[in-house]
């Protein structure tokens, strides 16, 4: 029996265990699967209606974005619900939650760039602007960095950087379910001769060529967009990056390393899988919660750049200086 035949045991015999586990859980044990399903659907109604509200309410040009930002909360927390009902297809509701947040990634730039008008009106509105490319995660660092242009093409080329992740992510995740199948893959086999260290390796550069545009076009618009409450739409996009794929990876490390210990019939392993998935639910219903209230409002498009240049002029205009140097708008002399 080859090295991969016995992990691949093990992980069916992981598997198992957990089925055995969850088929024979106690009245706590059933008592906290119930309220975590509970959440699970109370966050997916929540979306609903807060879709519902969207189509009704907002443009048909920013609707389906808008729809797809909120929906990765509730996504995640069904995906993370039924995987921890059914611990056999824990592989494959993360890989699904990984492949929609990629597209959603995408989405939230998308979403950056329609609230500023579209593409045509944040190049009038910033044809003099120039982005800060010395932000995170690349390049937090290299403040000698130059400041790019904003220009059509800077513009491509960071939707770009999102649209690849949004493209490749799900691609690699389906290259490793067929690899898993035919058991060239094992999720805890990360030496050089196994394809999940190469296939990660991958994917975690892919997330930081993806995750630098969004940081590029949030420090540029984030002034513009403040009446839009762009500051903590953009912190719960971060709190979901973060708490689904950084807290997932040092749980299932300390797994791996048997830091977290095993409880039969759980190992370590499936242990480290069960944690994940109901730290999830709960943080992503309460996500689900804040979302609603930071999306629902009136989605006003903002004033055209000549809107605001002649209202300036007006203003200029209006002023007038008084003989003691003092300042009236109105005409009206200052006591």
């Amino acid at each position: 029996m080859g090295l991969y035949d016995v992990v691949d045991v093990v992980q069916a015999n992981t598997f198992i265990m957990a089925n055995v586990a969850t088929a024979s859980l106690d009245l706590p044990g059933r008592f906290l699967f119930a309220i975590l399903t509970l959440m699970t659907l109370i966050a997916s109604l929540v979306f609903i209606e807060e879709a519902v509200y969207i189509y009704r309410k907002v443009p048909s040009s920013k609707r389906s974005i808008i729809i797809w930002i909120n929906a990765a909360a509730p996504v995640i927390a069904t995906t993370s619900c039924i995987g921890m009902w059914i611990p056999r297809s824990t592989m494959f509701t993360d890989f699904t939650a990984a492949a929609f947040f990629a597209i959603v990634i995408h989405k939230f730039l998308m979403m950056m760039i329609k609230e500023c008008g579209g593409q045509k009106l944040l190049l009038r509105r910033f044809e003099n602007g120039h982005f800060k490319i010395s932000t995170g995660p690349c390049c937090c660092c290299c403040l000698c960095l130059p400041r790019v242009p904003i220009t059509r093409r800077t513009l491509f080329w960071l939707k770009l950087g999102t649209f690849q992740f949004a493209f490749l992510r799900p691609v690699l995740m389906f290259l490793s379910i067929v690899l898993w199948t035919n058991g060239s893959y094992t999720l805890y086999n990360l030496s050089p001769k196994g394809a999940a260290i190469w296939i990660n390796c991958f994917i975690g550069v892919l997330t930081i060529i993806a995750l630098w545009p969004v940081g590029i076009m949030f420090q540029q618009v984030r002034t513009l967009l403040i009446c839009k409450k762009i500051i903590p739409k953009f912190a719960l996009y971060q709190f979901i990056l973060i708490l689904n794929h950084l807290q997932a990876a040092i749980i299932n490390i300390l797994a791996s390393q048997r830091i977290i210990p095993c409880a039969p019939p759980l190992s370590s392993s499936a242990r480290g899988a069960y944690m994940t998935q109901q730290l999830l639910i709960m943080e992503m219903f309460l996500i689900t919660l804040l979302s609603r209230v930071v999306y629902r409002r009136r989605y006003d498009d903002l004033e055209p750049p000549e809107c605001l240049a002649e209202e300036a002029g007006d203003d200029k205009q209006t002023s007038k200086i008084i003989p003691n140097g003092a300042v009236s708008e109105d005409g009206l002399p200052r006591v």
